[in-house]
């Protein structure tokens, strides 16, 4: 994988799980205007992830990876979430999913 798509992915992520927060947010305190920025964040995602010109199955299995490694992240860091040790033991494992799809035979 190469820098480049490591920050699409990334970067997609990133849009994908703050589009959601937004949105979540914007439900549980009924301002509309963020539901509809968390919206258009969800919407810029799916952009920025199809980018990549990879095969579909590919493409979204290895993101997959990225995102569940953001969504946990942002769960310890930004919302101050304990995460139990079974949520890092299942994210390695998606994490290791990912890197077979990436790394695995052609």
């Amino acid at each position: 994988m190469s820098l480049i798509a490591g920050l699409i992915l990334i970067s997609a992520a990133v849009l994908e799980v703050s589009g959601d927060a937004v949105t979540r947010m914007g439900l549980r305190q009924s301002r509309w205007v963020y539901v509809l920025c968390g919206a258009l964040m969800l919407a810029l995602y799916g952009i920025v992830v199809n980018t990549l010109r990879w095969d579909f199955s590919k493409l979204l299995g290895v993101y997959v990876s990225f995102f569940a490694l953001v969504s946990v992240l942002s769960g310890a860091l930004f919302f101050r979430e304990i995460v139990p040790a079974s949520t890092w033991i299942g994210l390695g494992v998606i994490m290791l999913g990912g890197l077979i799809i990436q790394f695995g035979p052609k």
